[in-house]
């Protein structure tokens, strides 16, 4: 989930700023002309700058693990170095050379993950050592990759054609291809797990439909259409932590949540009763299409997406006689309409969204490659149109030209050494990291890896402050 301002889904920056929401959305990082910026979420619905590397480099692309210290970075003038820091420390632990340009980098608690156009390699988080390359993917020259978070359903979600949408599941634990999903007629635009890896959210370049499906079931459970109007580039998918909702950015000033309820149990026949006309069993297709359609319609007539009026009928009157359309119609008409929906007072080139708890309240938070980051209420119960709380400005753009664009400059001797391999720079107490032993990389590792305390204003209802304390019995008094 990464943007910058005119530029591929990737998120590198184009004459804007690129910005990223964390895998939890407790904070968000930012690159600009200056280094790039730590940013944590406060419980009153603020920002605070919690770091700033003012190193003067110029960074494209940056992604923080967690809560951890642990960041990896890319910069504008080495766009095939991906620099690994403790950013509390200020140090750089190790920086690794790829044979072309960085267009992706994703993380969790077990894998790093960098793509390149025609090329994925996982190294292990632990001691970044690379444990496998895919090689010759189709052309992806937006970088387009996902990465679950969970630790224990470690998967890689990357496009298997340029052409349509077919979607290749990796295994990035047990280094083995899992399944293939043919989610889109046409090629990919967005991808995005939830947070449990179990499901996976796509869309296509039209931007019509957002479909989700269960991994590695291959099951389509859901299915959204975003709009009727117009096609647009969708450039971001977010679940939410619960996995109750799933939120949509384009390049208009309308973003989307829908609300994956799940289909409601079929009555259970009894012994003897006589099934009904076209009431036979149907298959994942089939229940995935009505368990999209009871998600649309509570929130009818958010933004775009029209669940209410004329198309509100026609839905139900499919669901009633579901047997008498053609597929292809019944299709159309009973998928799934937005839940809620958020009027950005811009019309952005690309906007990233993300779905967390605020003081326990369901918040939408829409960050700009503009610099600007929205804070919308979600109603949770009733959907509708979410009310603009919070306006932040992060940072002013900068105008560069996209870093892929650049000649990239040919690799040094200690440069071409470490595209086979690691390769160490920067200072690290006072000392060169190329002569770190390996052991002690580790240790800078895992001491990156811890996870950090909150910062910001205490909210004395969040447990994660303020953990409840146990009360000990009082012992008697003796006389």
């Amino acid at each position: 989930m990464s943007l910058g301002g005119g530029q591929n889904t990737d998120g590198s920056n184009a004459g804007g700023i690129f910005v990223q929401f964390n895998q939890d959305c407790t904070s968000l990082v930012a690159g600009s002309s200056q280094g790039y910026h730590l940013f944590a979420l406060t419980p009153d619905d603020g920002v605070e700058e919690i770091y700033a590397s003012r190193s003067g480099q110029d960074t494209c692309l940056v992604d923080r693990l967690f809560s951890s210290s642990l960041v990896a970075v890319v910069t504008v003038a080495a766009p095939r170095k991906l620099i690994v820091c403790h950013y509390k420390k200020g140090t750089e632990i190790c920086n690794y050379s790829y044979s072309n340009t960085i267009l992706a980098v994703k993380l969790n608690r077990s894998r790093l993950v960098v793509c390149l156009e025609e090329s994925l390699h996982i190294h292990n988080i632990r001691d970044m050592k690379i444990l496998h390359t895919i090689r010759d993917t189709p052309p992806n020259p937006r970088g387009l990759c996902a990465l679950a978070p969970a630790a224990d359903r470690c998967y890689l979600a990357y496009p298997g054609s340029s052409a349509v949408g077919e979607v290749q599941i990796f295994d990035a634990v047990h280094l083995n291809a899992k399944c293939v999903l043919s989610a889109h007629d046409s090629g990919l635009a967005a991808l995005a797990w939830s947070s449990c890896g179990r499901r996976l959210a796509t869309a296509s370049e039209r931007g019509t439909v957002i479909r989700v499906f269960a991994v590695p079931e291959r099951v389509r459970l859901f299915e959204f259409r975003r709009g009727v109007k117009r096609c647009v580039s969708i450039s971001c998918l977010a679940f939410s932590a619960c996995g109750t909702f799933l939120a949509a950015s384009s390049n208009t000033e309308t973003v989307h949540v829908f609300r994956l309820a799940e289909p409601p149990t079929p009555p259970t026949p009894q012994p003897g009763a006589e099934t009904p006309a076209g009431g036979a069993a149907s298959g994942a297709s089939s229940s995935a299409t009505a368990s999209a359609g009871g998600a649309g319609g509570a929130g009818g007539g958010a933004g775009e997406a029209e669940g209410g009026g004329w198309l509100g009928w026609l839905s139900s009157a499919v669901a009633a006689g579901a047997g008498l359309l053609p597929a292809q119609v019944a299709d159309v008409l009973a998928q799934g309409r937005a839940f809620a929906a958020a009027r950005l007072p811009i019309q952005p080139s690309r906007a990233m969204v993300a779905i967390t708890n605020v003081g326990r309240a369901p918040r939408l938070l829409v960050a700009t490659a503009t610099g600007e980051l929205f804070v919308y209420a979600l109603d949770a119960a009733d959907g509708g149109e979410c009310a603009l709380l919070r306006t932040h400005r992060l940072l002013e753009p900068h105008p560069h030209p996209h870093h892929r664009d650049q000649q990239a400059p040919p690799l040094d001797a200690h440069e071409a050494e470490g595209a086979g391999g690691n390769s160490y720079a920067g200072a690290l107490r006072g000392r060169d990291p190329a002569r770190m032993s390996d052991s002690e990389r580790d240790s800078e590792l895992g001491a990156a890896l811890e996870g950090s305390p909150p910062r910001g204003p205490f909210d004395l209802r969040d447990p994660k402050h303020f953990p409840p304390m146990r009360v000990q019995p009082s012992q008697p008094t003796q006389d």
